[in-house]
């Protein structure tokens, strides 16, 4: 769908390892120097969901498809990257193209791996990060100002635009992130955010890197990072990204094991996936067959037609109607026939908002 998750941090907190072990594969080069990753490296990463495996179960499949979620290993950002310090504007540029950040801060000591502002803080990393987005969006506004200056002149709207950029620069100028302004429902300002993609308005998890000691257990970095993410609203996910790189290479069942040992239900990258697939405001809908059993990633609020415009724009044009079960009576009857049986399948029309697990068949005609 096009959408994407920014992977955000100062040099050497875990970003290129933390990239690395979500694609599972070594796609972005790690190194303890500053600057390692120049290009924006992308990847596709599946979203795990156990109800997949559940529905293949009856269904005996050919293959089974994944939603799926794109995340972007954007460069190490310092102090000044607004400016142009360290490899600068580049990298805010590609965090404006996503929707979602994943700012990695790192929360253990290590006297083997360098920080970049000489010792561990993650308060102080945060306000560095933080700040360069809210200046870099400062740099944007101040150029939309001077051209509503001009335009409103001769325009009545460019006026009411004009007054609530400067209402807004006011705001950036007290180093406040756009996220905390006021006036969030007003259209003028929504139209605003549309085309200028404030980088200090996107939705932020805080993906906090430990060492194993502190995976098991807060520590005093991890615990200053959740009272911080507790007062702005943010996610916070904890994940050793050492770790997570060694389970890179094992089964899926070796790698239960080894989180059970370490007392861990979830991986920290699985955490991130799914985190982020709700902050993007997503769901997941299933169509279930013998050649796949598949899921299929839309917006939350979709109506029929337009969830159907994912598999294909004519399901869309020439939506007749959907067959939809859910996936706890899929289950709990068996499948399509024994739901259908039991007066579990329903059909619906356009005005249906599609729900988060519904199996679906949809009839059409072009």
């Amino acid at each position: 769908m096009g959408l994407a998750v920014g992977i955000v941090g100062l040099p050497n907190v875990g970003k290129s390892t933390t990239f690395n072990a979500l694609t599972k594969a070594q796609n972005a080069e790690s190194a303890n120097y500053p600057f390692c990753t120049i290009e924006p490296n992308k990847a596709v990463v599946p979203v795990p969901d156990e109800r997949l495996e559940e529905l293949a179960k009856i269904v005996n499949p050919e293959r089974i498809q994944h939603s799926t979620i794109d995340f972007v290993d954007i460069a190490g950002l310092v102090k000044g990257a607004s400016k142009g310090e360290g490899l600068g504007n580049k990298f805010l540029s590609n965090i404006r193209e996503v929707e979602v950040i994943l700012h990695m801060v790192r929360c253990f000591e290590d006297e083997n791996i360098t920080h970049v502002e000489g010792g561990i803080d993650p308060l102080r990393d945060i306000e560095i990060i933080e700040g360069e987005l809210i200046l870099a969006d400062v740099e944007q506004l101040e150029k939309k100002i001077a051209k509503l200056q001009r335009e409103a002149k001769t325009q009545k709207e460019a006026k009411a635009k004009l007054a609530l950029a400067e209402d807004l620069k006011a705001h950036l100028d007290e180093l406040q992130p756009v996220s905390t302004f006021p006036k969030q429902e007003d259209e003028t300002f929504q139209e605003l955010d549309r085309e200028l993609r404030f980088l200090s308005n996107k939705p932020i998890i805080y993906g906090a890197n430990t060492d194993e000691e502190g995976l098991l257990e807060d520590n005093a970095y991890v615990v200053a990072l959740r009272e911080h993410a507790a007062a702005t609203g943010a996610d916070v996910i904890k994940l050793c990204a050492k770790i997570e790189e060694e389970l890179v290479g094992l089964e899926d069942e070796e790698a239960k094991e080894f989180l059970t040992e370490l007392g861990i239900e979830e991986s920290g990258l699985e955490q991130i996936i799914k985190t982020a697939f709700r902050k993007l405001g997503l769901i997941s809908y299933f169509t279930a067959g013998v050649k796949e059993v598949r899921s299929w990633t839309i917006h939350e609020g979709w109506a029929a037609p337009k969830a159907a415009s994912v598999i294909h724009n004519d399901f869309e044009k020439g939506f007749i109607r959907a067959e939809v079960i859910s996936y706890e009576d899929f289950i709990k009857y068996g499948g399509e026939q024994g739901a259908k049986e039991a007066g579990k399948m329903r059909l619906e029309g356009k005005e249906y908002i599609v729900q988060d697990g519904d199996v679906m068949h949809f009839r059409f005609n072009v």
